[in-house]
């Protein structure tokens, strides 16, 4: 278990090799945190344009592919470290696919040129949020916590407003959903430094294995910071 606030204890100075031991942990996750996006963002765009959604997302295969992906989050979380690299890799990739077919109906519900707006605005909040996760000197633990936290209670919002269908409290819930996955971000960007920083010498197997986790929960945060500011500026279709 990672001690963080004995992370900001450690003196200001880093070797150069720490710091270019670290720089590849945050080059492999944003690499691959990029990889997914793109991914995702392709086979939503074809799901939808080839009218495949109608096949895959009717009826119950909507619940059948969230219900694999909150298991490929699961057994990531749960197995990065006994996951050989490959599994770990072809997991993430399978997970990203099958992210981008429930994504579909987000080309669906919305104009393509409101889309695409609303990712380079996401685009640039997530970049700035992330360069203060892992510049800042504050410890964001406390943050991430709280916004860990919050997340439950966000979640249990989003399903009682299924059943309510109130526009007011899904703004409500649209906006607690930006804070939260801003405060999330950035803390997720400065564990990705912390964990980097605690694990010392890795060999390159863990050393991308670490990586991939934080990619992971990047394009999460990146993921649902989309979605719900997709929700504040868009207006979906009839």
């Amino acid at each position: 278990m990672v001690d963080y606030e004995k992370q900001f204890e450690k003196p200001a100075y880093e070797s150069g090799a720490r710091l270019t031991h670290v720089a590849s942990v945050f080059q492999i996750a944003y690499g691959w945190m990029c990889a997914g996006l793109a991914l995702s963002g392709l086979v939503a765009w074809y799901t939808a344009a080839s009218g495949l959604w109608k096949t895959v997302l009717m009826g119950p295969g909507l619940w059948v592919c969230i219900i694999a992906e909150l298991a490929f989050v699961w057994i990531l979380s749960a197995s990065i470290r006994k996951l050989s690299v490959g599994a770990a890799c072809l997991m993430f990739i399978a997970y990203a696919a099958l992210n981008g077919l429930t994504l579909s109906v987000v080309f669906i519900a919305y104009e393509l040129a409101l889309v695409q707006r609303v990712f380079f605005i996401t685009a640039a909040m997530f970049g700035g949020l992330a360069v203060f996760g892992t510049f800042t000197r504050s410890d964001l633990s406390q943050i991430g916590a709280i916004c860990g936290m919050a997340l439950w209670g966000l979640v249990v919002a989003v399903v009682v407003n299924m059943f309510f269908h109130s526009s007011r409290f899904d703004w409500i819930v649209s906006f607690a959903g930006v804070l939260i996955f801003s405060g999330l971000t950035m803390w997720d960007a400065q564990k990705i430094k912390l964990l980097a920083q605690a694990e010392g010498q890795m060999d390159g197997a863990m050393r991308h294995k670490v990586a991939l986790m934080g990619a992971l929960e990047l394009y999460l945060d990146f993921i649902n910071l989309f979605i719900y500011l997709l929700r504040i500026l868009g207006k979906s279709r009839d």
